[in-house]
């Protein structure tokens, strides 16, 4: 295949791609402004997701894909949902008692509580819901936006570039997609007035998307080492949940004010530990290489 060929299959793949993506960022904005699910007693933004699902369904019969192809494999997926489900709790073990230490250190830490919080039934304020059927709500939910994300952007979008581009590349345009899709909550929140400063919207954009890249990336560095999705699928159930469920209250009955803290240094050591993991990986594979025999190459 000549430069301009091969360049043309490569826009096509990208455009395939986008097209796939604004579709499935349409129907979120119109979950997260108009039917606004995440603020009833569901908690969660799932209708859009079940939508990307399907969407993802119908890509890989179209692209002729096998679920295999898209991360889907047969085999250790329980094993491997557990190594990471394993991992993310570990990881915020250590930024929960980071957390814990600097309040007690200054003296104002009063408890760390388990409640889902939530809008009651009739759609008034968030309340504190301890009840077993919002846990399994929540849990359910965050079951569907694991299933979704890690299945198009991880899975599909992941495959379909890796096809034409290297993994670096493909996991590169994947995890920016990925981090702009993290846009929606404070964008509602500017055009609600809840963020009346647009540079503070601009600044929290910012971080959100750029922090929300880096942990996708680091997924597709777990799809690569695990040749699968599901440990990414374990820590992100982690990281999407324990944060939400699990909270830490000071004296003055104030919840998760130091979130951004314990968010900033569970994602740290997290992607550290799974960069770590990958270079060591391609050390090996590399050594590995180099020792077959030229004949057997």
């Amino acid at each position: 295949m000549n430069e301009s060929k091969l360049l043309n299959t490569k826009l096509k793949t990208i455009l395939a791609v986008l097209i796939i993506y604004v579709i499935c960022f349409a129907f979120r904005a119109l979950e997260y402004f108009v039917i606004r699910t995440d603020q009833t007693f569901f908690g969660e933004a799932f209708i859009h997701k079940l939508i990307g699902i399907g969407l993802m369904i119908a890509a890989i019969f179209v692209f002729r894909y096998r679920f295999e192809d898209v991360g889907f494999k047969t085999g250790k997926s329980f094993l491997d949902i557990l190594k990471g489900l394993a991992f993310g709790i570990i990881v915020f073990i250590i930024a929960y008692g980071v957390e814990i230490i600097i309040l007690a250190a200054s003296n104002n830490l009063k408890a760390v509580e388990l409640y889902v919080t939530a809008y009651s039934v009739d759609g008034g304020e968030q309340a504190k819901h301890t009840e077993f059927i919002f846990f399994v709500i929540y849990v359910i939910g965050n079951i569907i936006n694991v299933l979704m994300e890690e299945g198009v952007f991880r899975g599909l979008f992941q495959k379909m570039l890796s096809d034409k581009y290297k993994f670096l590349i493909a996991g590169i345009i994947a995890s920016v997609l990925f981090g702009v899709w993290h846009i929606m909550a404070p964008l509602r929140s500017l055009i609600d007035g809840n963020n009346k400063s647009v540079g503070g919207f601009i600044g929290e954009s910012a971080m959100l998307i750029g922090t929300s890249a880096l942990v996708g990336f680091k997924f597709a560095m777990m799809g690569k080492l695990t040749g699968n999705l599901y440990m990414g699928m374990g820590d992100h159930f982690v990281n999407n949940t324990i944060v939400n469920i699990l909270h830490v209250i000071n004296k003055e009955d104030e919840a998760d004010n130091l979130t951004v803290i314990r968010i900033s240094i569970a994602q740290s050591v997290s992607f550290t530990a799974v960069l770590i993991w990958f270079i060591i990986d391609a050390i090996r594979k590399k050594k590995a290489a180099n020792q077959i025999p030229a004949e057997q190459q």
